[in-house]
């Protein structure tokens, strides 16, 4: 549900609040510290993120053994959130903690070890000295949502605009949200003419005193992680010997693997069968396109009982507008290259991922030593993943590509689902827009001009009437 919870309490002291949002992702846990001005509560951007911290490890679903671990797991940065917010507010700062697809997928395989996960986290942020507000799994419809929310508001495209040649508001159109994690990935926007014919992949919202439609989905199993799972899962199912030849690892990689490892997430379990051996052994051969091929077999394409699909028989009606591509979207086509505006084609991208893939695995960590090793050798991987799933998952196209905006961050803030969660939560965005919409300042500035140079021709007409009234009653006359 996205009811918000009542505000939180004011400081009557002070006219700063900040507040508190752990991302427990499925490979890792983010913090982010928010800060704002207590009086522009109801106004649009002026929330903005003053502090991020990476805690060290991975994320909390694996912790599932081990759940007296995670007090120390969070310490660093729970530490670091005491030094950067003042301590008269640590009483009022509120924490939450949204955990996402890892949690999800570990929810599924045993709902008790997730409870137990979730347990342990809430009793460790219970001992700080701010307002613990709870930790809990967001769904995958919510994530969507709030991550469409968080771009948007940092882009200012919630609030009317007045421009210099209208001075009646105009609303803005809004941008979609693309986001890839480890475990799920998720589409959210605003489609023209939206027929809802999947209701359970709609939203409605009223911000700012404009009603919005929004299209939602999160694909579980699909986040990059769980997609290579999934692909290896697939491949040892049709070889004929322990050696997987993959070419979505460079030439000359090779790592040996347990056929119980592959086996173990609820994404690839329905995928498991018997085999003739408990190991198996990874050698790259480096091509992209053949890494494609085997990736596109992921996505069922074969029926669709809507008037469109993006694959396995979801809903996803007609692409509208521009998208904001955040989290692993970004992060792995950085590290590519592939973020510039002068990529701007299929043809590029291709040549650009063939190139990379087709680097000898000795070359390609000589380039990158500061890169851990896990990370790197699935590069190749994911950028042609994420291709895959934007032309052939979600149908972008050549021509609709430039519409595609990878996004690191907004305005200072990370792009992601943690700002909207908390604005939803503290009741931040109004249902109905401010009585009185500022005006730009470049609008001011065109007035001022405007006025001035009236006032000036006001005054020299005078002045010429002054001193010519005769002249001036003759061309009356």
């Amino acid at each position: 549900m996205l009811r918000p919870l009542p505000f939180l309490r004011h400081s009557l002291w002070s006219s700063i609040m900040y507040g508190i949002v752990l991302d427990a992702g499925s490979s890792h846990t983010n913090l982010y510290i928010y800060k704002w001005a207590a009086e522009k509560e109801n106004d649009t951007g002026v929330v903005r993120q003053i502090e991020e911290c990476k805690v060290k490890g991975p994320g909390i679903s694996k912790y599932v053994q081990k759940p007296n671990e995670l007090d120390m797991y969070l310490t660093e940065c729970m530490e670091k959130s005491k030094e950067v917010i003042p301590s008269s507010q640590h009483q009022d700062t509120p924490v939450y903690l949204g955990a996402t697809a890892g949690m999800r997928l570990l929810r599924m395989e045993n709902e008790q070890s997730a409870e137990r996960v979730l347990a342990a986290v809430s009793r460790s942020l219970s001992n700080y000295p701010f307002d613990f507000q709870g930790a809990r799994i967001i769904t995958g419809q919510e994530e969507g949502a709030y991550g469409w929310i968080t771009i948007n508001y940092l882009l200012g495209k919630f609030t009317q605009k007045l421009s210099w040649l209208s001075f009646i508001p105009q609303s803005q159109e809004t941008f979609g949200a693309l986001d890839l994690g480890g475990a799920s990935t998720q589409i959210t926007f605003v489609p023209l003419n939206y027929t809802v014919e999947s209701p359970e992949n709609s939203l409605q919202f009223r911000l700012y005193g404009k009603d919005y439609t929004v299209y939602t989905h999160s694909f579980l199993c699909y986040g990059k992680d769980q997609a290579l799972w999934q692909k290896l899962a697939k491949d040892i199912q049709v070889s004929s010997s322990r050696t997987i030849r993959d070419p979505c690892f460079h030439s000359g990689y090779e790592k040996t693997m347990n056929v119980s490892e592959v086996y173990k997430s609820p994404c690839t379990n329905r995928l498991q069968k018997t085999l003739p051996f408990d190991q198996f052994q990874i050698q790259g051969t480096g091509d992209y396109q053949k890494c494609q091929q085997s990736i596109l077999e992921l996505f069922n394409t074969s029926y669709c009982p809507y008037s469109s699909c993006a694959f396995n028989g979801i809903f996803l009606p007609p692409l509208q507008g521009n998208f904001g591509a955040f989290s692993a979207f970004y992060f792995v086509m950085d590290f590519l290259n592939l973020t510039s505006e002068k990529v701007s084609s299929e043809e590029q991208m291709i040549e650009i991922m063939g190139n990379f893939c087709s680097k000898s695995w000795e070359e390609v960590k000589t380039s990158f030593p500061e890169i851990k090793e896990k990370y790197l050798s699935e590069y190749c991987f994911s950028g042609a993943y994420i291709l895959s799933l934007l032309l052939q998952g979600y149908h972008f196209t050549n021509d609709s590509w430039e519409q595609i905006h990878f996004m690191g961050k907004v305005e200072g803030s990370n792009a992601g689902w943690t700002l909207g969660y908390m604005l939803n939560l503290t009741n931040m965005i109004p249902a109905e827009q401010p009585p009185s919409a500022r005006l730009p300042h470049s609008t001011y500035i065109f007035l001022m001009v405007l006025f001035s140079l009236i006032l000036v021709a006001v005054f020299i007409t005078g002045i010429f009437i002054c001193n010519k009234p005769s002249y001036f009653w003759k061309e009356m006359v």
